[in-house]
């Protein structure tokens, strides 16, 4: 491996380390309704485990509230078991054809609560990166070996390595920063 492919694939580990941390945020609750919380939600469709969203239509009604329409209307007992199983911290309410969400306004103690995973959940990704910077450092060991590198350039490749990781736990104080700004609006 040459030290601009230890780059480039320390980068691109970054950046999916980024991309989890975005979903993970996705599908916390912030008292708005937001279908990206039914991403948990995995129906038993005859047998076949099935992402909830790939089965019906989920729709945002006035803000606090999402609708569930499933193109197969036989299963809504099933949807409404998966839900319950998903955990989700919110009843689901059927009328025969569609399910309905309804998101009660969060409590200012369950805010700080979701700020706290927040936090948990950012700190959790910063850790993945430095990790992804503790292995790009390891292989930058290796290749100086293997190769003879000259003492300068692996001084600057761990700059760049240094700046790479400074970048990405930027991004990700950022998004937690946005985040948390989120769950604390009322």
């Amino acid at each position: 491996m040459s030290t601009e492919e230890m780059l480039l694939n320390g980068e691109e580990k970054m950046e999916k380390a980024v991309n989890a941390l975005k979903k993970e945020f996705a599908s916390i609750r912030t008292g708005r309704a937001n279908p990206l919380i039914l991403d948990k939600v995995v129906v038993d469709y005859y047998g076949v485990p099935t992402p909830l969203r790939q089965m019906s239509q989920v729709s945002v009604q006035d803000g606090q509230t999402l609708v569930i329409a499933p193109y197969d209307k036989t299963i809504l007992k099933e949807i409404e078991k998966a839900m319950i199983k998903a955990e989700l911290g919110i009843t689901p309410n059927s009328d025969g054809i569609v399910i309905r969400l309804t998101f009660p306004p969060l409590t200012e103690e369950r805010r700080k609560e979701i700020s706290k995973d927040v936090k948990k959940t950012a700190e959790d990704a910063k850790v993945a990166v430095r990790n992804i910077r503790r292995d790009m450092t390891d292989d930058l060991k290796k290749i100086e070996k293997s190769d003879n590198l000259p003492e300068d350039a692996v001084k600057d490749f761990q700059d760049k390595i240094q700046k790479l990781t400074d970048k990405y736990v930027k991004i990700i104080d950022e998004i937690s920063a946005e985040k948390e700004k989120e769950v604390m609006t009322v």
